[in-house]
Order: C-alpha cells, then structure tokens, then sequence
C-alpha cells in the first residue's frame, strides 16, 4: 500500500504565466513518480535513489481542488492547469487510482483549460474527457486572441535512443511508443507537440539526434517542438547531477571530462551552449516546418520573410 497523504492545498498559482507552457496554475496528485528519470529535477534524499518507492498520493487531492477551482471559478481567474507539474500525472499508479482522471473531471467541471505533459501511454485512456475539456473550457482573456484550444498536450521526450531510455527513463514509456502516442493524440483532433526537454550534451544535442528527433515529430503530427537543456541538480547520492553522472560512467565514461568542463560546479549548463542549442533546433525546425513553440502560427522560413518564434531560452 502507497503512503498516503492529507494536504490543504493542490492548486498553486504561478506568479506570472509560463513563458513554455502558457500555464498560470499546477496540480499534482502524487508526490515521486515512476517514471524514475535520473536527471528530474524533484530528486533528492526525500525520495531516494528510487522514487518508484516513494510514492506519496495526496488522498483528499479531488476535494481541495475543487473547492479551490470553485472559488477561482467564481472570480473568473481562469488559466491553462498544468497537471502533473512534478510528477508525470499518468506514471503507473494512476492506472489503478485515478487521481489524475478526477482532476480532469474537475477542470472540465468548471471550466478550466489544461496542459499536460507526459512520458506515458496512459493518456489515451482519458481521450474522450480531454476533448470535452478542448471544447469547453474558458480561456484568460489575454490568450483568447492567441489561441483557441482548451487542451494542449505533450508528450516529453529527451532522446530517440530506446537503449539510453531504459538506463536514464526506466519507468517511463519506449521513444517509440511516445511518439505513436503523439500521432494518436493528432488524429482524435488534439492541439498536441513534443517537449525535448532536457536534450542531453554530447548525446542528444548533436546535429544529427536533433535532426532524427525533429523528423520524427515531424512524421508523427507533432504541432511543436520544444527544445531545452538539461539542468542537473544537488551533490548528494539520490540528486539529479550525481546520478546523472554515474549513468555517464555506465554508458560512455568519456563523456565525463566534457560534463565536468560544461556544468562545472553549476546546475546549468552556460548561456553560450543554450544559446548554440536553441540555434541548431530552430534552423532544423525551420527546414522541416515545425513550430518551435506554443504560441507561434509560423515557423521562421530561412529568408526571414515569416514571423519569427518567441525566446526559448
């Protein structure tokens, strides 16, 4: 039996809106997740090596947001609601609890558009609810000019290479069977893209992974792509950056010199490599006419003659 939890709160409000994501709100109804990715930036001693083990689930979640959306309901405060924020909202355990199908119950219940972004196959299932929440769903009035869609989905994404995924992301669906369930999201009507987000230095940054993984969305219908680096958090045993980096010892030791240089004793990795990142994706993105945010309807052309895309970085 998963521990269990009593919260107060599950609705928290941004401080300004998401810049990526257009979100102003998040939910999450569990506390670790399964997926288990190495270099999630929730990580620490809190959760262990294994945050598949340290499952919390917030067990009152349903009755706090919906007395907290109600009242946002009544103010008319609306925005996107990020569900599953810090945690995949359909990592395993949801199969069986549902949370995360009670909290779409409740936007769709009062009106709330939702964003989602997920490494699982788990998010067909709610297929039907998130169309009623596309259609019906009330938009802040500042994006209603912008946008008309009352769900955007995602499906997260770091590398093409099922071999690296199983080592770095062994909870979480195969590249494969996420970039299907993009395609499926596309043909039932959904606004639907991918989140490369975190590319990996030296692994999935290269010209020629970006290339097989912009083609790829491409070929599954993507909407978008976004394209960001890769943060590595702590120095203690359970944090992102030391596991991150025993994974390097396991699958290329020669990469660690170049790590070790390109992070040194920051989290993040310099302005210079984000800025080169965003500079090979865009130009990529460009040939293959994909969008390079959520927001944008043009893709830049190469000549410069269409609108350009916002700041990823």
């Amino acid at each position: 039996m998963l521990n269990q939890k009593h919260v107060q709160s599950v609705l928290n409000k941004h401080k300004q809106r998401d810049n990526w994501f257009q979100t102003d709100y998040s939910v999450n109804a569990y506390e670790g997740c399964s997926c288990n990715c190495l270099y999630c930036y929730i990580r620490g001693s809190k959760y262990g090596e294994n945050m598949d083990k340290g499952i919390v689930i917030k067990s009152n979640v349903l009755e706090i947001l919906e007395r907290q959306l109600s009242a946002r309901a009544k103010k008319k405060q609306y925005g996107f609601v990020a569900v599953g924020s810090a945690t995949d909202a359909y990592m395993r355990h949801e199969e069986k609890f549902k949370l995360t199908e009670g909290i779409l119950q409740l936007l769709l219940k009062y009106r709330f558009p939702v964003f989602i972004s997920t490494k699982s196959t788990l998010i067909l299932r709610d297929i039907e609810l998130l169309k009623e929440i596309d259609k019906s769903a009330i938009l802040p009035n500042n994006l209603k000019k912008n946008f008309n869609r009352g769900a955007i989905l995602s499906v997260s994404l770091s590398t093409v290479e099922r071999k690296i995924t199983d080592m770095l992301e062994p909870g979480a669906s195969t590249p494969q069977q996420r970039l299907e369930t993009v395609q499926q999201l596309k043909k039932e009507g959904f606004f639907v893209g991918i989140n490369a987000i975190p590319i990996l230095p030296f692994i999935s940054d290269t010209d020629d992974h970006l290339e097989k993984m912009i083609t790829a969305a491409k070929r599954h219908e993507a909407d978008y792509i976004l394209v960001g680096g890769l943060t590595l958090f702590g120095q203690d045993a359970a944090d992102s950056k030391p596991l991150y980096f025993n994974f390097l010892k396991r699958f290329d030791p020669s990469l660690l010199p170049l790590y070790e240089k390109l992070y040194g004793i920051n989290f993040y990795p310099p302005k210079k490599y984000l800025e080169e990142l965003k500079s090979k994706s865009e130009k990529i993105c460009i040939e293959h006419n994909i969008r390079t945010s959520i927001l944008n309807t043009h893709v830049k052309s190469i000549k410069g003659d269409t609108e350009s895309a916002p700041e990823l970085f």
